[in-house]
């Protein structure tokens, strides 16, 4: 392999050779990419779009979820205007309810 090596750089000199070397290493490196690589980009850019889809989801029950708080927020307000009222609720008192009304068991 060696003295053909050097048979054909003294045949067609060094350039010439070291070119053809590296066409084959471009060659062998598209090879690589297009066989290994690219499918595995393929299935990590379904997982992506998967996981975006995920987060808006997640992300509009977060706004729906704030809308709803706000809503009671201010449902409590008005009502301690117009009744003249404060409502102390807890968290115990609301599970103590759940419990009571025979929905809450998990809690």
């Amino acid at each position: 392999m060696t003295s053909e090596l050097a048979t054909a750089i003294k045949d067609y000199g060094f350039p010439i050779i070291a070119a053809m070397g590296l066409g084959y290493f471009v060659y062998y490196v598209w090879i690589w990419v297009t066989k290994e690589v690219k499918p595995v980009l393929g299935e990590a850019n379904a997982t992506l779009i998967a996981l975006i889809d995920r987060i808006r989801m997640l992300d509009n029950d977060m706004i729906r979820l704030t809308q709803k708080i706000n809503m009671v927020i201010e449902f409590k307000e008005e009502y301690e205007k117009v009744t003249g009222k404060k409502i102390n609720i807890d968290l115990e008192d609301i599970e103590k309810e759940v419990k009571r009304a025979g929905r809450g068991k998990n809690l």
